[in-house]
């Protein structure tokens, strides 16, 4: 027997009490209109402090000492110093022809480089044969500096733009060739040997396995070598050069042009990390199942 039967006036407050909870689970929950941005603004500060926090720190102080004089004004002259020399230099126009033959020199060296290391980074990563023949001559001319062989590529080259841009292409030719033959020997033979289970060719295998595989290594290639060949531009242009951000950072050294000389250097730097983050930005377009680290 129910409370029902027993007594009609229970049944009809259970009823009730029974449908106010329904309504009550049902609704949902009051949304505040506030909106909570708080969290998020300190989130991608702490991210800020934690990746560039040393960065700013240094450049903090770096001003306040030149400023209060705790180091030299004229040898470390202020951050403001400097970066009121490169807007100077820039919206002059006396920094744009050096920026504009510096990354001629580089650009062609570095894509020559690219032109030649890749394919022979392949061919010897696959042909084993090719590899042990010519790794002898590659780690011996690797190990030798490419500023000591600057002077036999003068006598041999001249002191004009060639032997400028073949030292640049000397230097970063060696990363990007051994990180494609490093990349090709790191690829899963698995991977291989199951393309080949299923029918696959030595082209497909390479096309759709090998050369997918690599392209990872081969940026991490790349973007050494982008390095490595403005770090070789300083040097090549500081010799028999009168135009070039190198050449201008040793010309406002003489004349004691020194807010000049940092600028130049600063634009270097920025230049390279503008170059490593274009790399990094088309790794990450070509190779989606990696996260390259910046």
């Amino acid at each position: 027997m129910s409370y029902e039967t027993i007594n009609p006036s229970l049944a009809t407050g259970f009823a009730t009490a029974r449908r106010e909870a329904t309504a009550k689970s049902s609704t949902p929950p009051a949304v505040h209109s506030r909106p909570n941005s708080a969290p998020r603004w300190r989130r991608l500060l702490g991210a800020i402090v934690a990746r560039y926090g040393l960065v700013l720190a240094f450049l903090a102080f770096w001003q306040v000492a030149s400023t209060v004089g705790w180091v030299n004004a004229a040898v470390f002259p202020p951050l403001d110093v400097i970066l009121s020399a490169l807007w100077d230099g820039i919206a002059g126009g006396a920094l744009l022809d050096d920026i504009a033959i510096s990354l001629q020199r580089s650009g062609i060296a570095f894509a020559a480089a690219v032109a030649v290391g890749i394919p022979l980074g392949l061919f010897m990563g696959q042909v084993r044969l090719v590899e042990q023949a010519l790794d002898p001559v590659l780690q011996l001319f690797r190990q030798t500096s490419a500023l000591a062989l600057y002077p036999v590529f003068i006598l041999l080259l001249g002191l004009g733009e060639t032997s400028k841009v073949f030292v640049i292409f000397w230097a970063t030719l060696f990363p990007i060739l051994l990180s494609t033959i490093g990349g090709v020997k790191e690829v899963d033979r698995k991977l291989i040997e199951m393309a080949r289970t299923y029918g696959a060719g030595s082209l497909a295998v390479f096309r759709r396995v090998v050369l997918p595989a690599s392209v990872p290594a081969i940026f991490v290639g790349l973007r050494l070598s982008a390095t490595t060949a403005l770090l070789l531009l300083i040097a090549a242009e500081m010799i028999g050069a009168n135009k070039g951000i190198g050449f201008q950072v040793m010309n406002a050294q003489y004349n004691f042009q020194i807010p000049l000389m940092f600028a130049s250097i600063l634009l270097l730097a920025l230049l390279g990390l503008a170059a490593n983050a274009l790399l990094v930005l088309i790794q990450r377009n070509l190779c989606r199942w990696s996260a390259p680290s910046v």
